[in-house]
């Protein structure tokens, strides 16, 4: 069936229950699993609260750490249940094109994700970002809800 699953996420309660639920399926398949955070570069001109509160060092930083620490809490858990597992943390303004680009090139076979995230100091996927994934790939993707 599925060998190899990338789960997006932003550290949500949703993208949490995506990396639980993930974590489960590929067990359940002896399938490895890739956990990827898009972080949204910096923009002077930004409706972002976070860009407008930090200087633009202070928001790649506390960005990359945050999306760091999504990563490493859901290799923890696949790790845990025994999945082979992988990471990736990607700086982008289309977060769906880096989910479906990561896809293709590390050869998944399936997405599984949260129907919506939220935006903020990672500004990762959000609801909008599921659904041009679900529009635009040729891989089949689990949507959790």
């Amino acid at each position: 069936m599925f060998h190899h699953i990338l789960v997006p996420t932003d550290g949500s309660p949703l993208s949490g229950m995506a990396i639980e639920k993930s974590v489960a399926l590929a067990k359940s398949l002896g399938a490895r699993i890739t956990f990827l955070t898009a972080v949204e570069p910096f923009h002077i001109w930004t409706d972002n609260a976070n860009q407008l509160a930090y200087t633009r060092e202070e928001y790649e930083r506390i960005s990359k750490e945050s999306a760091g620490g999504y990563l490493d809490s859901a290799v923890a858990a696949a790790e845990a249940a025994g999945v082979a597992v992988g990471r990736v943390q990607v700086e982008t303004d289309e977060p769906y094109r880096a989910i479906i680009d990561a896809a293709v090139e590390r050869g998944c076979d399936l997405v599984a994700m949260a129907s919506h995230g939220r935006r903020g100091v990672a500004a990762l996927v959000i609801g909008s970002e599921t659904q041009k994934v679900l529009t635009h790939s040729a891989i089949p993707v689990l949507v959790y809800r």
